[in-house]
């Protein structure tokens, strides 16, 4: 697993090919995630990456990938999926606990994006390892995403995406 610091885990070398699709991102993150036993879940395409979720054989959230538009290089998402998956995430990542739960972290990204005199929502939470994600939304649509630590609260804004484009279904 990726918890044991093994570094070669937390990426896939490019191929060279660029990936414009999100059939083709679908692909490399799939390359990625039969290394860990894993599967990928949803996909999306925005401005400057793809992202992928990616589940245990059970469907659980396991982890986050970015996979890269120019060569096809895929890695850990950066952000909460390298530094609070406690499963899949830096070696030395927190094992606290979960004190807040997925209905705590809807309202503490509510919050968080009302402190910031955002009009966005934030969609359902997905749990990952140590953390939630969820979509942002305007008027019930997806403009990006955002996490929260499930044990410290702390929120974390993806802004590397960029512009949200579009999304795959597994």
């Amino acid at each position: 697993m990726m918890g044991n610091g093994h570094m070669g885990n937390w990426w896939l070398a490019a191929d060279g090919t660029r990936v414009r699709t999100l059939d083709q991102a679908r692909q490399r993150a799939t390359a990625f995630a039969d290394r860990l036993g894993l599967r990928v879940g949803e996909v999306m395409r925005f401005s400057r990456n793809f992202y992928a979720e990616l589940r245990t054989s059970g469907g659980h959230p396991a982890t986050e990938v970015l996979v890269n538009p120019a060569d096809g290089a895929v890695q850990i998402e950066y952000g909460p999926a390298m530094m609070w998956n406690t499963d899949y995430g830096m070696p030395y990542g927190t094992r606290s606990g979960t004190r807040v739960s997925a209905g705590q972290a809807k309202s503490i990204a509510l919050a968080w994006l009302r402190a910031r005199d955002s009009t966005l929502t934030p969609g359902d939470p997905e749990s990952y390892p140590g953390y939630y994600t969820l979509h942002t939304l305007r008027t019930g649509d997806i403009t990006g995403m955002l996490s929260v630590n499930a044990s410290t609260g702390q929120v974390w804004d993806h802004t590397w995406h960029g512009t949200y484009i579009a999304t795959g279904r597994p």
